[in-house]
């Protein structure tokens, strides 16, 4: 008896030793691909709280006004094409009571605050290209890195001007989803000037005063999505105000809350969309091939105990070539 493999073992080699092989390839070369950043992003976020405000028209700042934030970022394509590995995002964020918000143009808001981030699409970090504005530092802005890990980061604040330390603080489940929880706070700091009025900073005698804005935060509370670093919960606590040149003392408030957060509709936004990207993410760099290991080795193994078994085929029997005994009488 001989022994042939069969087509069917040799197929059953081959498919497993291709997936042994694209195993390692997605979990090491594609997965790392996909966390991306996109560039052709378009999202808002809704802020929402209480706080005084001060008002223009009555040149006082009244209390206990509903304060609403919005922040949009677009994804300028063409632009980070042309960087080659960045993506640009063009961000404006207005502050508005309810008495502004029904305005059709957002520069009618409270505050208007038009910016452009560029960052490594891959790494979140920084990139200094493409009109940024302002300078940008720090290890994460809008959201954090892929990957996010369990330490303190240094988070980008806009209306200071510079970084903070979000320190780790633990889990939370937003809208039943469970991500890092990050804190910090801002102290009081000097972050421009402003021609007002002598009499809005207690000095009456001059027309016009050089007014220094101070800024700070009473709290800022993220919570994240560990896989992609998306901000499915936002909480801020922003105080603004003015003081006379050299002055130590607030003269007036401009803005302050002890809480805006996002509204329930961003917050369900932010999650569901953490959630797609979180599972693709996990299905390229985990679960395919988890399941390409395993469906390789089980294949390769069947296939390789068929082609060792062979098929047992007999051996022939033509015997045309024997010389055949001649009958004589």
């Amino acid at each position: 008896m001989r022994r042939t493999a069969s087509p069917i073992s040799l197929v059953l080699l081959g498919l497993g030793t291709f997936l042994l092989v694209l195993a390692p390839l997605l979990a090491w070369y594609v997965a790392p691909r996909a966390a991306v950043n996109p560039i052709n992003i378009d999202q808002t976020a809704v802020y929402r709280g209480t706080g005084s405000v001060f008002d223009t028209e009555q040149v006082k700042t009244v209390p206990d006004q509903r304060i609403t934030v919005t922040q949009r970022v677009r994804g300028d394509v063409e632009d980070s094409e042309r960087s080659g590995r960045a993506a640009v995002w063009d961000v404006t964020t207005t502050v508005d009571t309810d008495k502004s918000l029904p305005a059709a143009d957002p520069h009618d808001a409270l505050e208007f605050v038009p910016h452009r981030w560029v960052m490594d699409r891959r790494t979140t970090k920084p990139v200094h290209c493409c009109g940024e504005k302002p300078y940008i530092e720090g290890e994460a802005y809008l959201k954090f890195p892929f990957d996010v890990q369990r330490r303190s980061y240094q988070w980008w604040d806009n209306s200071l001007g510079s970084t903070l330390t979000l320190r780790y603080q633990g889990t939370k489940k937003v809208q039943g989803y469970t991500g890092y929880r990050f804190t910090g706070t801002v102290a009081p700091a000097k972050v421009g000037t402003r021609l007002v009025p002598g009499t809005i900073v207690d000095e009456p005698d001059r027309p016009q005063v050089l007014a220094e804005e101070w800024y700070s935060n009473h709290g800022i509370e993220l919570v994240v999505d560990q896989r992609t670093g998306r901000v499915v919960y936002a909480q801020v606590g922003p105080k603004r105000t003015l003081r006379a040149p050299g002055a130590k003392k607030d003269a007036v408030v401009l803005l302050d809350s002890e809480k805006i957060a996002f509204t329930t509709a961003t917050q369900k936004d932010a999650v569901r969309l953490a959630k797609r990207d979180s599972g693709q993410l996990r299905a390229v760099g985990e679960t395919l091939p988890i399941g390409a290991a395993v469906a390789g080795f089980v294949l390769a193994a069947v296939g390789g105990v068929l082609v060792v078994r062979g098929r047992r085929r007999p051996e022939s029997t033509d015997m045309s070539g024997t010389p055949q005994p001649v009958l004589t009488m």
